[in-house]
């Protein structure tokens, strides 16, 4: 690496997601975009920055990492160049398209003494990161239920994987992350009402440690764009929106009631509701930070290729549950 010039870093995938990873690695202190990998014809990336349309020439260009957003059908073959080259990587979710493939690129890094890292980029969301903070200090009390919901359109630059792990990753590795827990086990139903191959909705509930149930709706077929996270708990419920990045919380309230009627009940009532005021960084940034902070040897927060397996494992799990309309265990760690 030369201090001039900083991490040299490469781009696979010229795609929807590739041009962002592009336009932000084009802009990040202390690296250099050195070359972009896309084989279709007449591709252009940012001025000055040449692409080449095969894995040989990028890797000519002598990367210290590169960050892959090829189709995930194509991950495993590249992420093994990658490490079998000696460069870092940065490889966009869901790390591969199967538990046994993604165990191949998280051994291949390990072994070659690489970073690797997956780009779930909800978990650098502010909302979800003030989120994650406000349960680690115990603000909701007791964990009782997690729902997510993420809806929208279907996006055609998709082919090669369904909802699930293209959409549900996100919500799968979320919810593992920001409440501390793993999944036990899924039980899940899928439908294809677009025509194509694969689903393109999911609902699932699963049981997480001590106790916590999620439950997640994703889909495809929706003429708008929804991205909730409603995680409800001893002293009330907290909303994020990761659209907006805005982090509500809805107190359960303590007013007494001369109702005599209202008073026997023993559930919850309604009390104060906060919306918090956090600072609202790109998320895509923020993960491109972090991957360099790590690629530079510093203690940093990455998604690792064995957290991003397990998330490729308990999707496999919401797949084989609606396919034998059975509950399915997910392995103990």
């Amino acid at each position: 690496m030369s201090a001039s010039t900083g991490l040299r870093a490469g781009l696979i995938g010229l795609g929807a997601m590739g041009r962002n990873h592009a336009r932000v690695l084009n802009l990040l202190d202390g690296v250099q975009l050195v070359g972009i990998m896309d084989p279709a014809p007449g591709a252009t990336g940012p001025a000055g920055v040449p692409v080449v349309p095969d894995l040989d020439q990028l890797l000519a260009l002598h990367l210290d990492y590169a960050v892959v957003a090829c189709p995930t059908a194509l991950h495993e073959e590249v992420g093994l160049r990658l490490a079998a080259a000696g460069v870092h990587a940065l490889i966009e979710k869901p790390l591969a398209p199967s538990v046994v493939s993604a165990g191949k690129l998280a051994d291949a890094f390990e072994q070659a003494g690489l970073v690797g890292a997956v780009g779930h980029i909800e978990r650098y969301n502010p909302s979800l990161q003030s989120l994650r903070t406000r349960l680690e200090a115990g603000e909701l009390g007791d964990i009782y239920q997690i729902v997510t919901r993420r809806q929208g359109p279907f996006p055609g630059r998709i082919a090669d994987v369904g909802v699930v792990m293209d959409l549900a990753t996100h919500d799968i590795d979320l919810t593992a992350w920001v409440t501390g827990r793993d999944y036990e086990n899924v039980s899940a139903r899928t439908v294809s009402r677009s025509g194509r191959p694969h689903e393109d909705m999911v609902s699932a509930v699963a049981s997480l440690g001590d106790g916590l149930m999620a439950t997640h709706l994703v889909n495809w077929l929706s003429p708008f764009k929804e991205r909730s996270t409603v995680i409800t708990g001893e002293r009330g419920s907290f909303i994020a929106d990761t659209l907006t990045a805005d982090l509500t919380f809805f107190a359960n309230g303590a007013t007494s009631t001369e109702w005599e009627a209202i008073r026997a009940f023993r559930g919850v009532s309604e009390g104060d509701m906060v919306r918090f005021a956090i600072p609202k960084r790109e998320p895509l940034l923020v993960e491109h930070e972090r991957f360099r902070d790590a690629v530079e040897g510093k203690d940093s927060d990455i998604v690792t290729l064995r957290q991003g397996m397990r998330t490729v494992e308990v999707a496999e799990a919401v797949l084989q549950s609606a396919v034998d309309g059975a509950t399915v265990a997910v392995r103990a760690r």
